[in-house]
């Protein structure tokens, strides 16, 4: 209960004279005397049952109770001192919680975002990536961002574009395919969805008994085409989302057959009303779903 009834009056008195150790120097930043300071102190440690200082001829010294108080004090001060500031200036911060799936946050959403931050400089985004599974209430999150068809029970989804998946591998490995067909020797690396190989196969036109040479199982194109990279193997991945690594020449797209096994969705819990920073983050993915921004 006590913490219901503490004086905020005490507590600031309380945390002045800890920074100043003086009574007579916290009640000049207060503007109050030196004796209501004291009595506000004194009030305070009353409530607590505790010694916030010991107080000495020359000034006052902070107790091990005072001094376990003092950091949460200034740092909620600071803080109320800065939302303060910020609600006189029209300038209040709001968060925006996103759940991304980590090939689209690296390869799409992360080079784009200082322009939303530009255009929105007081909403602050907390990103935190997944494998394409989340759960939105448990994590809190206002949209998560994933793969596939857009059916998620009790979401609201919004398709944002397609991302064909097609064979990605290094210049050393892409020297030796002529021919779809090639990859039958080659180590196949994928992701746990099974049928991407052989639907890919199909649309080369790869017959079905050559198949597969699978190799390591991903949950993460990131991780898949960190192997690639690596030698390990060949993805299969989207090249959108990898457009810097064959800009670069790190990663070659040997041949242009591509599958698409969905979509990328934003998505929102139908019972998560929509809040200012929301509208404004999807009113500005929308805006970017142009072919030059894909």
């Amino acid at each position: 209960m006590v913490r219901q009834f503490l004086p905020l009056n005490g507590l600031r008195a309380f945390e002045a004279s800890a920074r100043h150790l003086s009574f007579t120097r916290a009640a000049i930043e207060l503007c109050v005397t030196q004796a209501a300071v004291s009595q506000q102190v004194k009030s305070l440690e009353k409530r607590l049952g505790a010694a916030l200082f010991q107080r000495l001829p020359r000034g006052l010294k902070i107790t091990a109770e005072g001094e376990a108080l003092l950091p949460t004090l200034t740092n909620s001060f600071d803080q109320m001192a800065i939302t303060l500031d910020r609600i006189e200036a029209g300038q209040v911060r709001e968060l925006l919680f996103l759940g991304v799936v980590g090939t689209f946050a690296v390869g799409w959403l992360l080079p784009r975002l200082s322009d939303f931050q530009q255009q929105h400089p007081f909403i602050d985004v907390r990103v935190s990536t997944n494998n394409n599974r989340v759960d939105m209430a448990a994590e809190g999150l206002d949209f998560a961002i994933r793969f596939g068809s857009g059916s998620w029970h009790g979401t609201e989804a919004l398709r944002l574009f397609e991302a064909p998946l097609s064979p990605l591998c290094t210049p050393k490995l892409a020297e030796r395919l002529r021919s779809p067909a090639d990859l039958v020797e080659a180590t196949l690396l994928r992701s746990y969805r099974a049928d991407e190989w052989s639907t890919w196969f199909a649309a080369a036109n790869v017959p079905p008994a050559a198949q597969i040479n699978a190799g390591i199982v991903f949950d993460s194109s990131l991780a898949m085409m960190e192997a690639a990279l690596q030698g390990l193997g060949i993805a299969l991945a989207p090249p959108s989302m990898f457009s810097r690594h064959l800009s670069s020449g790190a990663i070659r797209q040997p041949f242009p057959t591509t599958i698409s096994l969905g979509s990328y969705w934003l998505t929102r819990l139908q019972s998560r009303p929509p809040t200012a920073a929301m509208l404004a983050f999807s009113d500005w993915m929308t805006s970017q779903m142009s072919p030059a921004s894909q």
